[in-house]
């Protein structure tokens, strides 16, 4: 069967509360859950993670490799702008992976609009919440089940 991991990073924890304005009222759980029921319907295997530390995302990326993992769908949070270390783990895993941001990273402060992982990326989605997320598991499945067009 095959594997969907999707990685949220700092903060995403408080997602629903921490500044709903920006980045909406959905909970992580409400999220995660919505795009576990688009991996069930195409037969793919669902897991996510959370963690505000870089470290432990990026043992999660590492494991990601060991376990058949075959996309990833990454929120990198403000790790986005600073980790050359998220960077490298992604690359050296050399699984395919999109990167989603729920606020328009580029409407906010200028250090915002640099990502260290955008050019290795397969695509962004950056500014549509967590409409963000689906769009980007979406396209996931697309390529992971033979579905492109």
């Amino acid at each position: 069967m095959p594997k969907l991991l999707v990685v949220h990073g700092p903060n995403l924890n408080r997602l629903g509360s921490r500044e709903p304005q920006r980045y909406g009222r959905a909970t992580l759980d409400s999220v995660n859950e919505r795009l576990r029921g688009l991996c069930d319907q195409h037969g793919v295997s669902f897991q996510a993670t959370q963690s505000n530390y870089e470290g432990e995302l990026i043992e999660t990326i590492h494991a990601a490799a060991d376990s058949g993992v075959g996309f990833i769908v990454i929120n990198p949070a403000a790790l986005t702008h600073t980790s050359i270390g998220l960077r490298d783990a992604l690359l050296a895993v050399e699984i395919p992976f999109i990167e989603v941001h729920l606020s328009n990273i580029h409407a906010r402060e200028p250090f915002r609009s640099c990502s260290y992982l955008a050019d290795i990326a397969q695509g962004v989605i950056s500014g549509l919440g967590a409409e963000g997320y689906e769009l980007a598991v979406q396209a996931a499945l697309r390529r992971m089940v033979g579905q492109q067009n």
